[in-house]
């Protein structure tokens, strides 16, 4: 459902994958929305869809890298998805507007065209005073993101930690390795998780202002400045 508190507004995406015939009404629709857009989630339930979810409706499709974020109150790891490839990509030890403006360098660099952050959450799924700081940092993301096009999500995170450091023990890392990586490990297994479940219970952070949601419809634009339009 949609928050109307904050900057951003959520979207939680419903797991029922439309049907090939809702889609088609959708793509038709999407002509009316250039001027006024209408983002009621009962009208359109698949606003802005992640890639996870493009590639599951679509198995011929490839396009979409993603950058996974495990945000930290002093290290923030960052992982890349680039087809079906997942991998740790570094840690950044920056906080505030330059980790912000760090984070969109990177995506610039990697070609990416959504984040998936995580969001964290207690084991009985209830949101922690940590949660509240990775949304507000998370509504801020998205309006830098989405001037260019990209999209924001939320993604839950719990038990990754714990998921990363199985994993770099199974792979042979050394202690000291791990300790520098395991911000890097969360954030792929935030990615893997999210592509997992197709990116079905993602949340989207959407900005308010109409310009920017009519970019984030158009997508990122191509070498020739050609719209990618989602519907």
């Amino acid at each position: 459902m949609a928050q109307t508190h904050g900057l951003p507004i959520l979207f939680t995406l419903s797991p029922t994958i439309p049907s090939n015939k809702h889609l088609n009404s959708l793509r038709m629709r999407s002509s009316k929305i250039r001027a006024d857009i209408s983002l009621e989630v009962e009208e359109h339930p698949f606003p802005f869809p992640p890639n996870a979810m493009r590639r599951k409706l679509d198995s011929r499709w490839l396009g979409g890298f993603s950058l996974g974020i495990d945000l930290g109150l002093s290290r923030t790891g960052l992982a890349i998805s680039k087809g079906f490839s997942v991998r740790p990509l570094k840690v950044l030890e920056l906080r505030g507007q330059k980790l912000e403006k760090g984070l969109l360098a990177i995506a610039q660099e990697q070609e990416v065209d959504e984040f998936i952050i995580g969001l964290p959450v207690s084991s009985d799924g209830k949101e922690t005073p940590q949660s509240n700081k990775v949304r507000s940092v998370a509504g801020r993301i998205a309006i830098w993101a989405a001037e260019r096009g990209w999209r924001v999500y939320l993604q839950d995170e719990h038990g990754t930690s714990t998921d990363a450091m199985n994993r770099m023990i199974n792979l042979g890392l050394n202690k000291s390795d791990r300790k520098q990586s395991l911000d890097a490990y969360a954030a792929m297994m935030v990615l893997e998780r999210y592509f997992s479940e197709s990116g079905e219970r993602v949340e989207l952070v959407l900005p308010k202002q109409l310009e920017l949601q009519e970019k984030l419809r158009k997508g990122p634009q191509s070498e020739s400045d050609d719209d990618v339009d989602f519907f």
